[in-house]
């Protein structure tokens, strides 16, 4: 069946149309969903009944189930696994900070790209989520936590621009005046450095935050920690960053996981800077979150500090990303990783 809730206002009114009603019953199903996060038809208190059934009968209706909640005592963040309508599992953070509510999605059940620190990766690729699986995490947690959510950062499990259709859809869905209308410039998109989508995604103009992790300065070291940095290197990297500035006129946010004894010492910090020096960008330090399938750890303080100080001396505009969640499995994938192993 048709997924309803993916559907643009104008898709949705030809629905209609082929079913008889009135166009203007589109806009206010619409409405229900996307901005009353109606979830069902049968809430749709101003439609028809007859109407309400023929869609429930024709249309598959997108409503995640809380399966967990985590919630940090340090901070407030809640981390949630929602189960999709084939029983699938998903992670959602929601995370509060002075300039408003931030979500963060996941894009894809599992991931195929392989990051050696990341939890999400293990047990490779499942599938892609649809665009109303993206927006319905935001919309489940508006309604759970009762707040409403001002930024969204498509960082969780799985890649992104692996999934690129959808995403597009989704920003779309997510930007409509019609919705929720979140400001495209209230959207970060994250990418391992898929680079032909990279292009693709220039090529649209969108407004959205790009954020590509690196954690690496050089082909050599990117290798050890990912395995897509064989197949682009770091130079056709850099050129489609360039030319996603010059298309878009947004910097590029640099995600840069802090690796104890492996990316962390003062070469690296030095062959970072050099790297980004051109570059109108933003470095996000990220000291790694433990994983226990991998024996990566996190650098002491001191040697965080330093890094950070060092981009600064040589120009960088860097900053080390607040850690939210640290005592309720924050990471990506580790909360879905745990749940899977109880069933």
């Amino acid at each position: 069946m048709r997924d309803i809730k993916s559907l643009t206002l104008e898709e949705l009114k030809n629905e209609m149309v082929k079913m008889g009603e009135k166009p203007f019953r589109a806009k206010q199903m619409y409405q229900w969903m996307h901005q009353k996060l109606a979830r069902s038809f049968a809430e749709m208190s101003n439609l028809p009944l007859s109407l309400r059934e023929k869609c429930a009968e024709n249309y598959d209706y997108t409503a995640l189930k809380q399966v967990r909640m985590q919630e940090s005592a340090i901070d407030g963040t809640k981390k949630y696994l929602f189960a999709l309508g084939d029983g699938k599992l998903v992670e959602s953070v929601f995370m509060r900070y002075k300039h408003g509510n931030s979500v963060c999605i996941s894009s894809q059940v599992g991931c195929r790209m392989g990051c050696a620190f990341c939890a999400s990766t293990i047990g490779g690729l499942e599938r892609c989520l649809t665009p109303s699986e993206m927006l319905d995490q935001i919309y489940a947690i508006t309604l759970l936590t009762k707040e409403r959510v001002s930024n969204v950062v498509v960082m969780g499990c799985g890649e992104p621009l692996d999934n690129y259709d959808n995403l597009l859809r989704f920003l779309e869905l997510l930007n409509d005046e019609n919705g929720l209308h979140i400001s495209q410039r209230s959207v970060t998109v994250s990418t391992c450095g898929l680079v032909p989508q990279m292009r693709q995604l220039a090529d649209k103009g969108l407004q959205i935050t790009l954020a590509l992790s690196l954690h690496g300065a050089t082909d050599e070291k990117r290798r050890r920690l990912m395995p897509i940095a064989n197949k682009y290197r770091i130079a056709e990297l850099m050129e489609a960053c360039a030319y996603y500035f010059e298309k878009t006129g947004r910097r590029i946010t640099f995600e840069y996981a802090l690796v104890g004894g492996v990316n962390d010492g003062d070469e690296d910090a030095m062959a970072l800077s050099t790297l980004l020096k051109d570059l109108n960008c933003h470095v996000n330090l990220i000291p790694v979150n433990p994983v226990k399938e991998r024996n990566f750890t996190q650098p002491q303080p001191l040697y965080i500090a330093a890094f950070k100080n060092k981009l600064e001396k040589n120009g960088i505009n860097v900053t080390i990303r607040r850690e939210m969640g640290r005592d309720i499995d924050g990471a990506c994938g580790q909360l879905r990783k745990r749940q899977l192993a109880l069933q």
